[in-house]
């Protein structure tokens, strides 16, 4: 059905040739903004009603006086279904500090919520299919998990701003339960909130995509960025960590870049580092803890991305 539309779309109402590149590059934009918002309010409204489950109160609750490692596997996991963007980091480190999270646990949380995301879960499954996805939810949570137990480890709370742990954050009191009639309604309002913050990314993303698809020389990204090249995982990480964007955004170039012979573990590679290694994170993290500090988080999180990357490329031919 909707590539029925796309077609008549591009080639009825547009009045393209049907061998064009113009034509091509159309038809795709058409075609993946249509599937990927279809797919993007179905997820997300139901991905909402699961995150009604756990607020940000019930998540510190949760993991409050959780040891090394059981709380870092646990953090992890958590940060898949929990809200997270960059606007929240600081008030979110506060409260887990001040509830009493250690600082390792705090950092596999700040990891794993931007990083694993459940939208671009489902989509890298309907795009690349299950082992990709399944590859992808593991390996975030790898990356997420050990990053905390490495900053756990080497002690750094004296990085941390003083007022941090005199600032006195909303108690971890769990939030009364809603009705599920409630619930529906936080979903979709949720959906919608999203869906407004999100839309010129995803279009920016599609379009980017539709012209790799239809502008871009079949051999000529494979040459500068295939298997073969060493550097273009570390490359990839590091244009992806001044971008601003989400998983949403940046997947439809995943699917171009990939399709035109950027190896798989590349691409997500770049996809991970917009995610989790976001330049106005930092920015606002500043305000919580010095320079050094989130050039250790930042540089921990880079090697397991690039790991990451190479192990996708290894692994998927």
């Amino acid at each position: 059905m909707i590539k029925f539309f796309a077609d008549w779309m591009t080639y009825e109402v547009f009045k393209l040739g049907r061998e064009t590149i113009l034509a091509g590059a159309v038809n795709f934009f058409i075609y993946d903004t249509i599937k990927i918002f279809l797919l993007l309010v179905v997820i997300i409204f139901v991905v909402s009603l699961i995150r009604s489950f756990f607020p940000p109160e019930r998540t510190r609750a949760i993991l409050a006086g959780k040891g090394r490692y059981t709380g870092n596997v646990l953090a992890s996991l958590l940060g898949i279904v929990t809200p997270f963007c960059s606007c929240s980091a600081v008030p979110l480190f506060i409260g887990f500090v001040e509830a009493g999270v250690p600082l390792g646990v705090t950092f596999s949380f700040l990891v794993a919520s931007p990083m694993i995301n459940e939208v671009a879960l489902i989509m890298l499954w309907g795009m690349f299919g299950w082992k990709i996805a399944l590859l992808y939810i593991g390996s975030g949570l790898v990356i997420a998990i050990i990053s905390g137990i490495v900053i756990g480890r080497l002690k750094v709370e004296n990085l941390i701003e003083e007022f941090v742990f005199k600032t006195k954050a909303a108690g971890v009191d769990i939030i009364p339960g809603m009705s599920f009639k409630d619930r529906l309604s936080y979903a979709r309002d949720y959906t919608l909130d999203i869906l407004k913050g999100i839309w010129p990314y995803v279009l920016i993303g599609i379009g980017l995509g539709a012209w790799i698809h239809g502008y871009v020389p079949q051999d000529f990204l494979a040459r500068y960025a295939g298997r073969d090249k060493w550097y273009a995982v570390p490359l990839a990480v590091l244009l992806g960590i001044p971008l601003y964007s989400n998983a949403a955004g940046v997947i439809p170039l995943v699917s171009a870049l990939t399709e035109k012979g950027v190896a798989i573990g590349t691409s997500l590679a770049f996809m991970m580092a917009v995610t989790a290694l976001s330049l106005p994170e930092f920015m606002i993290l500043k305000k919580v803890m010095k320079i050094k500090l989130i050039a250790i988080f930042a540089g921990v999180v880079a090697a397991g991305i690039i790991l990451t990357g190479y192990m996708f490329n290894i692994i998927i031919k």
